[in-house]
């Protein structure tokens, strides 16, 4: 796969990009008797096999559950059936039930744009403590899973992967998937990126939770499309699998032949009374789907060459600011799944200062990397993170890099940017006073060159990881933090000439909220 086949991830990526001109012209209304469901539900409903309600939280400090990137496959890492409850609940499960004029509106462990929670998660298991080998639906409104398929299906994963180590050692599997209408309603095209970006933070959360739970986990995106779907029912075009999470590790539990996969069309209830399909978000996937296990073996090869970027020249021109983390001593012990719990999505900052500490630990948490296939053995990320600081204590205000490599922040511009940040983010208040707006950009081009229009999948997704670990930590230090959206090329615009021919990823706003009135 090479840049030349990369045309329909470039065309996908331009035709949706937000500018001025786009919103303006914009027709694009909610139709609110249209809107859909926020959970799939199959029709006449299968047996539900309910999990225990009794969680196992790791009670890991956040900070610590945030930071590593793997942890160790040595021994056997199995999870019985309620470290895989814990799991599925904290990673996407609903958390608590917020106040609203028209009811009580159920929140998610992790962010998603609009709140409609268009991803849905398919566990792949051997025979578990507890749980009988299968592939299961987890069913978010009930807190059930749902047998697709009974037996032991994790040699097809193996296959479809490549005999990807991670997988085939796995004892269990999740597949995310998207249901892309869920999110279109809303969003119309751009929902394909969203598909990323809101399993992104699913996958953050569930990274945090396996960590203190000291169970492995890595991210598989190299796969043999079709046979990934067909195996937990989905078509691939109205709901597609987007990830695979390798779980746990038990080479003695490798599977060792693939079983025949059977088509099963399983009636679901519609999410809404009528479907609007947008084909460009169809196309897009498609382009970047890999076909045979030929494919994915030669897609990992592109991986585990050679690292996927130099680390940048200093520029010994510019201010370099080295990063100063709270001392480990003096970092809150709160538990990841108590931060989980609480966590929201800020609707409202003061434009008050956060701390320079503050910000250089939740940085240096979330960026650590990714334990993602496609970075091979080399630790790294595929996003560059700039910020726009309008009020950080110790920090001139102004635009920054962060140079992972020194742990420091490289200055790029000093000015107050409030009104620019307001100005990026759609003209929305909350990035003019947010302290700090965090945009995740990537060189697409060298993505695509490398890999294709998969590069594309990859690029969003480790921004969103990012962005969803930056939630947590944000959060474990009783700092707010949001998701925005943005205006692409002026954001490029924006940070050059150092972002020069990248393209935004991910923005997320970090700060003080405000206290919000009662309803």
């Amino acid at each position: 796969m090479t840049g030349a086949n990369a045309r329909t991830a470039r065309e996908y990526h331009e035709a949706t990009k937000h500018s001025l001109e786009s919103i303006r012209s914009g027709r694009h209304s909610l139709e609110w008797a249209n809107q859909p469901r926020t959970h799939k539900l199959y029709n006449p409903d299968l047996e539900r096999i309910a999990l225990p309600r009794a969680y196992v939280p790791p009670h890991v400090p956040a900070i610590t559950a945030v930071s590593p990137i793997e942890a160790p496959r040595d021994g056997v890492r199995i999870p019985d059936l309620s470290t895989l409850a814990t799991l599925l609940h904290y990673s996407a499960g609903i958390t608590k039930h917020l106040r609203h004029p028209s009811g009580a509106m159920p929140f998610r462990a992790a962010s998603c744009t609009g709140a409609l929670y268009h991803i849905e998660l398919y566990v792949v298991c051997g025979e578990l403590p507890g749980l009988a080998a299968g592939v299961y639906q987890y069913g978010v409104h009930d807190e059930g899973l749902r047998a697709v398929r009974r037996g032991d299906y994790r040699g097809v994963l193996v296959q479809g992967t490549a005999d990807e180590a991670a997988v085939a050692n796995a004892p269990v599997v999740i597949v995310c998937t998207s249901t892309f209408w869920r999110n279109a309603w809303k969003y119309e095209a751009r929902a394909y990126r969203h598909s990323f970006w809101d399993s992104g933070t699913i996958l953050a959360n569930m990274l945090a939770i396996a960590a203190g739970h000291d169970l492995p986990a890595r991210i598989v995106l190299g796969y043999v499309d079709e046979a990934v779907n067909r195996l937990v029912g989905v078509d691939g075009e109205r709901e597609a699998a987007i990830s695979l999470v390798a779980l746990g590790h038990a080479p003695g539990m490798r599977p060792s032949t693939a079983p025949i996969v059977e088509s099963i069309d399983l009636p679901t209830v519609p999410s809404s009374p009528r479907e609007v399909d947008y084909p460009i978000i169809r196309a897009a996937h498609a382009a970047s789907g890999l076909t045979t296990p030929d494919e994915v073996a030669e897609w990992r090869r592109t991986a585990e060459a050679r690292p996927l970027g130099a680390p940048p020249a200093p520029d010994t021109g510019k201010t370099i600011v080295p990063l100063r983390s709270v001392p480990a001593a003096d970092l809150p012990h709160e538990p990841i799944e108590a931060v989980i719990q609480r966590r929201g999505s800020a609707r409202q900052f003061e434009p008050s200062p956060v701390s320079f500490e503050v910000l250089s630990t939740v940085l240096e948490a979330a960026t650590a990397g990714n334990p993602l296939d496609i970075l091979g053995a080399f630790p790294g990320t595929l996003n560059d993170a700039y910020l726009i600081v309008n009020a950080v204590d110790g920090l001139e205000s102004g635009t920054y890099l962060l140079n992972r490599e020194r742990r420091a922040l490289e200055q790029l511009r000093a000015a107050d940017f409030r009104r620019e940040a307001g100005f990026l983010d759609l003209g929305q208040q909350l990035g003019a006073d947010a302290a700090i707006n965090v945009y995740f950009l990537a060189d697409l081009e060298s993505l695509f060159d490398r890999f294709g229009d998969r590069g594309y999948r990859a690029a969003q997704l480790d921004a969103s990881i990012m962005a969803g670990k930056l939630y947590l930590a944000a959060y474990a230090l009783r700092v707010g933090a949001t998701g925005l959206t943005f205006f692409d090329d002026d954001v490029t615009r924006f940070f050059s000439p150092h972002a020069q021919g990248k393209s935004v990823m991910f923005l997320i706003a970090l700060g003080n909220p405000a206290r919000r009135r009662p309803i």
